[in-house]
């Protein structure tokens, strides 16, 4: 099988999101093609995404139906181009910030059960809890060990249920408040993004304080994020907030991945009726609105709150709650491959890449 086949049946595969092919959409890297070995790779860069598994399984059935005697290889990565050596954190495929405009929609528990998730698929996760002010992360994971310093100071990140994690809370005392100005906040989160070796990582998870003050401003000047996840509930008060983070991502050209709607119903365990308890359809309403995606509705369910109290997430668990988050999961991981295929397709030439290319 010569190079040009391989092409030829490459370009019967579509992509799910972007309405075409992967030849047309310049999503091939490249091609090896010998007579009875080939070797594509492809620039997905959202891994364990569900729908870039997709495209990765229809490529291997359309070479099965067609060319059953070839020996496929795929591989998946972004082109060299697209990246830089002197990028933050450059061994960190994707950085998700989760914030919200107002506090008490729970934000951490979409932050934790989002990173959790994703590595449940199998992802090689690291989360950061960026709320300065109020870190409770390492208590949602029942994570007591902080971060090992080697000699040269670099801080290596304890790991609970398969993630790297990273929190003001290994650094202060239990109880003790964080009083900092804005310039302490930016050299605190400076020092932990340079000083922290998270390793190989798919997807870091930042879980942001609410609002939109010195924390997200120095996060947004610091990190190539990927995107952006806007938590809230159905009520007015926390849609009007917000909205105002996401015009402050939007000032800093950050994609926002959707709005997910946390607290969306109350199911009651006595009489099986549901309760909007905050309204009802806010959040959507919302994602509609804005021409956002929307990630999904989370319920207001005593097992989130018993899942954060006692360090064992939610999303680890079965039933209706788990899957509304791992619905949420897999919507925000389709977001990032869309913006990264996007940001591919937009950038690369369309004609057939180089034989033999590295990606």
């Amino acid at each position: 099988m010569n190079d040009d086949a391989v092409f030829e049946l490459l370009s019967t595969v579509e992509d799910p999101d972007l309405g075409d092919d992967i030849v047309s959409l310049g999503l091939v890297n490249a091609v090896d093609a010998s007579d009875d070995e080939v070797n594509v790779s492809l620039a997905l860069g959202a891994p364990y995404a569900p729908h870039e598994s997709e495209i990765a399984n229809d490529v291997r059935e359309v070479f099965a139906e067609e060319a059953s005697d070839v020996d496929l290889s795929i591989s998946a990565g972004l082109p060299n181009s697209l990246g830089s050596d002197d990028e933050v954190l450059p061994n960190v495929q994707n950085i998700i910030a989760v914030a919200s405009g107002k506090g008490g929609v729970g934000k951490s528990t979409v932050a934790v059960n989002l990173a959790a998730g994703l590595s449940q698929l199998g992802a090689r996760v690291g989360l950061f809890d960026a709320d300065i002010y109020g870190p409770n992360v390492p208590r949602m994971v029942k994570s007591d060990e902080g971060p090992e310093a080697t000699e040269d100071k670099t801080l290596i990140p304890p790991e609970r249920y398969g993630m790297k994690l990273m929190s003001m809370d290994f650094l202060v005392g239990e109880d003790d408040p964080v009083i900092w100005r804005g310039p302490m906040v930016h050299k605190i989160l400076t020092q932990l993004v340079d000083d922290v070796d998270w390793g190989e990582l798919d997807y870091l998870v930042l879980d942001l304080p609410p609002g939109t003050g010195d924390t997200q401003l120095t996060v947004l000047q610091t990190l190539p994020l990927t995107g952006a996840v806007i938590v809230t509930t159905p009520q007015q008060v926390a849609l009007d907030d917000a909205v105002k983070g996401l015009r402050m991502f939007g000032q800093h050209e950050t994609p926002v991945l959707g709005i997910a709607e946390n607290m969306s119903a109350f199911r009651c365990p006595d009489c099986g009726g549901q309760h909007d308890i905050f309204g009802s359809g806010g959040g959507a309403e919302l994602a509609d609105n804005e021409d956002l995606p929307f990630l999904g509705a989370l319920p207001l369910d005593p097992a989130v709150r018993a899942g954060g109290d006692g360090g064992e997430p939610v999303i680890l668990d079965e039933g209706e709650t788990a899957d509304a988050f791992r619905t949420l999961t897999a919507n925000v991981a389709n977001n990032v491959g869309v913006i990264r295929r996007r940001h591919v397709s937009a950038t690369q030439p369309k004609s057939a890449p180089a034989r033999n290319e590295e990606s």
